[in-house]
């Protein structure tokens, strides 16, 4: 049996240091603080029961987010419940601290509509600024896939708000 190209303790720091962004994957999912901590801890479970099969450690980041995103898929299914906007609304700041919060909370909501394993290519694109290439690397897949995906889930959310050209 080969060694594993990461020891536990190296993933931990890694997951540590990337945790932020992984939390917000998860959030962006349900839109719920418990539920996206719950998400992100079932993944670092799957991370650390499968490290075995991690192949690369440049490879890490995107196996990281492929699990969050398929735990956050897997939590979606079992749930079936939709989010609680009224959370949302009540941790807001009472000042303009974000710029385009208004915009950020109408993609929040327009995320509900999609299926769940669509919503990872709106939110590495427009929530954490990820080009093509990256969302590609990040989730396994060509990045004429993720092109195609993107785009099917930007026209899906165009015509539930009726701006079909």
């Amino acid at each position: 049996m080969s060694r594993p190209v990461m020891s536990r303790s190296e993933c931990g720091e890694r997951i540590h240091a990337d945790s932020k962004r992984l939390y917000r994957i998860a959030y962006c999912y349900v839109k719920n603080e418990q539920d996206a901590l719950d998400i992100v801890g079932e993944a670092v479970y799957r991370a650390l029961r499968s490290l075995d099969s991690l192949r690369e450690v440049s490879a890490f980041s995107a196996w990281m987010t492929r699990l969050v995103v398929n735990a956050a898929i897997d939590h979606t299914r079992r749930s079936r419940c939709s989010p609680v906007d009224q959370e949302i609304m009540e941790n807001l700041p009472d000042s303009g601290e974000f710029d385009g919060l208004d915009e950020k909370l109408d993609l929040y909501s327009a995320l509900d509509l999609l299926p769940a394993d669509e919503k990872a290519y709106i939110i590495l694109k427009y929530f954490e600024d990820m080009t093509f290439a990256q969302m590609a690397r990040e989730l396994g897949v060509p990045e004429s896939t993720v092109k195609k995906r993107l785009y099917r889930a930007l026209a899906r959310l165009r015509r539930h708000y009726g701006m079909e050209e």
